[in-house]
C-alpha cells in the first residue's frame, strides 16, 4: 500500500461498507475489523470511482426479485398490493475537487473560513416500495446528483427493461405534486394514481378554508377535521 493508495482488495473491501454507514462512520469501523486504517476523504474518493458510469439498471434488482417480493405481500390477499412511486428532489451544498486533502494548518483554517467556495447542485431521486400493513418493503431505489431529464431517463430505461411488474399491482405515485415529476408520470405510467404527499396537502388547508369559510369556526373544525381524515 502507498500513501494515499490503498490496494485494490482494500479498496473493494471498504466500498459496500461506505454504501451502508455514513462517511465519518465508515473508516472507524473498517479500522476495527481489519485492523487497517483508511481516512473518510479516500473513502469517498474511491468509492465514487466504483459508482462512476453506473446506471439505475446496474443497480436495480431483477424482475424475478421484484415479483418474488410483490407476491409475498400479496399472499392472503383479496387486492393486489400498492407499489408506491415517490419522487423528490432538492438542491445541496458540494465540495470542489481543489478543497479535498490536506495541507499544513488547513484543518484550523477551515474551522474559522473555507479559502474556497462550494457550489448547490440538483439532487433528484425516486423509489419504488410496496405497502404491507404498517410496513413497507423496499424494492427500487435511484437517488443522484441529477436533473429531471436525467431522472425521467432513468424511470424510462426501468419501465423499458421490465423491471416491475404491472398486473399484480397498483401503481401509486406520490409526491409534492411539481409539474416535471407529473409530466414524467404521466408519460410512463399514465395509469398511475398520483396523490399529494401530506405535508404538501396540509399546508395548503388553512388558506381553503378561509377562502370558502372566512375566518369563522367552522373554517377551523373543517382543517381538524380534513387534517384528520388526512
Amino acid at each position: 500500500m502507498t500513501a494515499g493508495r490503498p490496494q485494490l482488495d482494500v479498496q473493494q473491501a471498504a466500498a459496500p461498507l461506505v454504501t451502508e454507514v455514513p462517511y465519518d462512520e465508515a473508516p472507524r469501523l473498517f479500522g476495527d475489523l481489519p485492523g487497517v486504517r483508511v481516512g473518510s476523504e479516500r473513502m469517498h474518493t474511491f468509492t465514487n470511482r466504483v459508482a462512476a458510469g453506473l446506471t439505475v439498471l446496474d443497480v436495480a434488482p431483477s424482475r424475478e426479485e421484484s415479483e418474488r417480493r410483490v407476491a409475498a405481500v400479496a399472499a392472503g390477499r383479496l387486492r393486489r398490493p400498492v407499489l408506491v412511486l415517490g419522487i423528490d428532489g432538492a438542491y445541496g451544498p458540494t465540495r470542489p475537487a481543489s478543497a479535498r486533502g490536506r495541507r499544513p494548518g488547513q484543518a484550523h483554517q477551515r474551522a474559522r473560513r473555507a479559502r474556497w467556495r462550494g457550489e448547490w447542485h440538483e439532487g433528484k431521486g425516486f423509489r419504488f416500495y410496496l405497502l404491507d400493513g404498517d410496513r413497507i418493503v423496499h424494492v427500487l431505489s435511484w437517488h443522484q446528483v441529477q436533473n429531471e431529464a436525467q431522472l425521467g431517463e432513468a424511470l424510462k430505461q426501468i419501465k423499458e427493461a421490465g423491471l416491475l411488474p404491472d398486473d399484480p399491482v397498483r401503481l401509486c405515485v406520490v409526491s409534492d405534486g411539481a409539474e416535471w415529476i407529473g409530466k414524467h408520470v404521466q408519460a410512463l405510467f399514465p395509469h398511475a394514481y398520483q396523490g399529494l404527499d401530506y405535508y404538501h396537502c396540509a399546508q395548503y388547508l388553512h388558506t381553503l378554508a378561509q377562502a370558502h369559510y372566512g375566518t369563522s369556526l367552522q373554517a377551523q373544525e373543517w382543517v381538524e377535521a380534513t387534517m384528520t381524515r388526512l
